[in-house]
């Protein structure tokens, strides 16, 4: 071997060994994880004043906030299923994101010009509308990945996705704390549509390097698959996403495992909320106490994700991936109704958080790379909001109903541990079921979209020159 080849032979080395990915999926790989860090930034920014603003009125007034919110969710799902079904996926990524960044402008124009309007009901639409906002941008980004990268790569890639969306979610908080005060705090809205828009190029640069996936929809079609972005949109019902979820035991599951998992969410939530509310009544320091929260929460999602998620995932599955997290959360809640203290809270929520986003995240969205491209969009959109905010309401609920019997954490903690139980039976269910799918063994999926049979029997591929077995 020659001198000059010896540079390029340890980075190909590494690539293989630390990243393992192939030489043509850098690109997209790298591609996606700007996309990603983008949106989480853009989240980011905002999530530490939504908080804030929300516990203006008192935690009991958030509950309430969760119902708006859900409500809004329904009646949106169905407009972006009419969206989906009549655009191309560019155009449906291009619509959500342009609408979200109008808002934002909107909401700075409000508090530039006209401070006096802004009050505790202003607050509470912002508090609803990033609810809603903070679900379609994340789940849009994730279709898109389940649209362009097969099972396999799912495995191997999603994980190492996930550190650009990490990397956003410590560069957000960190660029509130540092812009608040030089640019003021309705500008931050103006660079957090800038980070969206940032979003949409990076999603144009996927789809134009990132062969398209051909699945049964392309398939079944006279049109080259390779082209289906530009010249077809999905089609279908705009209420095809809840029909799937209903018809299909495998979507039906997904919903169930989101619906556990965001019940839980909310126990810790309101935790967090009623501890800051007690250390503090000014709106500034209780910003800056969950601002401080969610920065050290991403700095442990970042170091799981560097060191265990992809090689976790690869060497147990999808299955055990999503059953460590129910397993982490109710070891946490015992430890939290044994201490109590305030460190426990936070390293309860860093420990969920990091394992939510580090590993059951990416495993959870790898399990939509087997299912046919409106199901990726229709029935992803109902799961990931819809039932997402539902889940929210019920913990809630459920949360402020032990709250006014006494029962507190200890409570809460036994009221966590059944459900983890189900929770996680239900990961490994699903990581066994997606393996099925992905091998083409699957017998009895149903689904909402006619190409669903062909899809359960035919592992999905990729075009050739994304599908190389060469590895670097």
């Amino acid at each position: 071997m020659s001198r000059d080849a010896t540079p390029t032979s340890a980075g190909r080395n590494l690539l293989r060994t630390a990243l393992n990915l192939r030489r043509e999926e850098v690109g997209p790989v790298l591609i996606a994880a700007s996309f990603f860090f983008c949106v989480l930034t853009a989240l980011m920014l905002l999530r530490p004043a939504r908080d804030a603003l929300g516990m203006e009125r008192g935690i009991e007034s958030i509950r309430w906030l969760f119902v708006g919110t859900v409500l809004v969710t329904l009646a949106a799902n169905p407009l972006f299923g009419w969206l989906v079904a009549r655009l191309r996926r560019l155009q449906v990524i291009a619509v959500t994101y342009g609408f979200f960044v109008l808002s934002l402008v909107g909401f700075w124009v409000l508090l530039r010009f006209a401070p006096a309007a802004v009050g505790e009901r202003s607050g509470q639409v912002f508090y609803v509308w990033f609810s809603v906002f903070n679900l379609f941008v994340t789940m849009v980004f994730w279709a898109l990945l389940a649209d362009r990268f097969s099972p396999d790569q799912g495995k191997r890639c999603f994980a190492l996705i996930s550190v650009g969306g990490t990397l956003g979610a410590i560069v957000g908080p960190w660029l509130t704390s540092r812009l608040a005060e030089p640019l003021g705090t309705p500008s931050l809205l103006l660079v957090a549509g800038g980070f969206l828009l940032l979003a949409l190029v990076a999603s144009r640069l996927l789809v134009r390097f990132t062969p398209d996936r051909v699945d049964g929809d392309a398939e079944a079609s006279d049109v080259d698959p390779g082209a289906a972005d530009e010249t077809r949109s999905i089609g279908g019902s705009a209420w095809a996403g809840l029909y799937a979820v209903f018809r299909s035991r495998y979507l039906a599951g997904i919903a169930g495992y989101v619906l556990l998992m965001t019940v839980v969410a909310t126990f810790i939530y309101f935790t967090r909320l009623q501890m800051v509310a007690a250390a503090s009544d000014d709106l500034d320091a209780r910003a800056a106490i969950l601002g401080s929260i969610d920065l050290w929460t991403q700095v442990a999602v970042l170091v799981l994700q560097l060191s265990l998620t992809g090689k976790l995932i690869q060497r147990f599955g999808f299955g055990w991936a999503l059953a460590l997290l129910p397993i982490a959360t109710a070891a946490g809640f015992i430890g939290l109704a044994v201490y109590g203290s305030f460190v426990v809270l936070i390293g309860l929520e860093a420990v969920n958080r990091a394992v939510q986003r580090g590993i059951a995240r990416p495993a959870r969205e790898a399990l939509f790379t087997v299912v046919n491209r409106e199901e990726k969009y229709k029935a992803k959109a109902f799961i990931d909001t819809f039932v997402y905010r539902t889940g929210d309401v019920v913990g809630a609920q459920v949360e402020g109903v032990l709250g006014r019997l006494g029962l507190a954490v200890g409570g809460l903690a036994g009221v966590v541990v059944p459900i983890a139980l189900l929770w996680a039976v239900l990961g490994i269910w699903l990581g066994r079921a997606q393996a099925r799918r992905a091998s083409g063994t699957a017998a009895d999926v149903t689904s909402a979209s006619p190409a669903a049979e062909h899809d359960a029997a035919v592992a999905p591929t990729v075009h050739p020159a994304f599908a190389s077995t060469r590895r670097v």
